[in-house]
C-alpha cells in the first residue's frame, strides 16, 4: 500500500474538520437542532408547517458554499472509477441505510457521538465496519 501525498492533505482536512464541528455545534446551541442532513433533507420532502424556511436555508447553504468557493478557487476535479450504474446502486443503498439507521453518517457520526448517544455511537461504529468490510473485499479480495 503506497499513500498519495499529493492527495495527502492533513491541515485542510482538520481545518474542514474542525468547522463542520463549529457549525454543528452551533446549530444545536442557536436553534436546538441536530445538523443530519438527511433529517433535514428529508424533512423538505414532507413539509411541515414552520420548518420550511430554515430546511431550505441548510440545504441551500450546503449547495451555495462551493459555488461561492469556486469564486475564490478552482474546485478539485473529482475521479469517479466506477460505472454509472453501480454509482446509482450504492446511492439506493445509502438512502435505505439511512432510513433503516434511523439517520445518516453527519446526524450520527458528528452530532450523535458528540452527545454521547449511544444509538449513534453503534450506528457510527456499523458504518465504519461496513465501509472497512466493503474495501476489503472490493479492493483485496475481488481485486476490483
Amino acid at each position: 500500500m503506497t499513500i498519495d501525498w499529493n492527495a495527502f492533505t492533513p491541515w485542510s482536512s482538520l481545518a474542514g474538520g474542525v468547522l463542520i464541528g463549529i457549525a454543528a455545534a452551533m446549530f444545536m446551541l442557536l436553534n436546538g437542532r441536530i445538523a443530519g442532513i438527511s433529517g433535514i433533507l428529508g424533512g423538505l420532502l414532507r413539509p411541515a408547517r414552520g420548518n420550511v424556511a430554515w430546511r431550505a436555508a441548510f440545504v441551500l447553504g450546503l449547495v451555495a458554499a462551493p459555488a461561492v468557493w469556486l469564486l475564490a478557487t478552482a474546485l478539485p476535479r473529482p475521479q469517479i472509477d466506477i460505472g454509472w450504474g453501480a454509482l446509482v446502486v450504492a446511492g439506493l443503498l445509502v438512502g435505505v441505510g439511512t432510513r433503516y439507521g434511523a439517520g445518516c453518517t453527519s446526524g450520527h457520526g458528528v452530532c450523535g457521538i458528540s452527545r454521547l448517544s449511544p444509538r449513534s455511537l453503534v450506528a457510527t461504529a456499523v458504518f465504519m465496519g461496513t465501509g472497512f468490510a466493503t474495501v476489503l473485499v472490493v479492493r483485496h479480495l475481488l481485486g476490483a
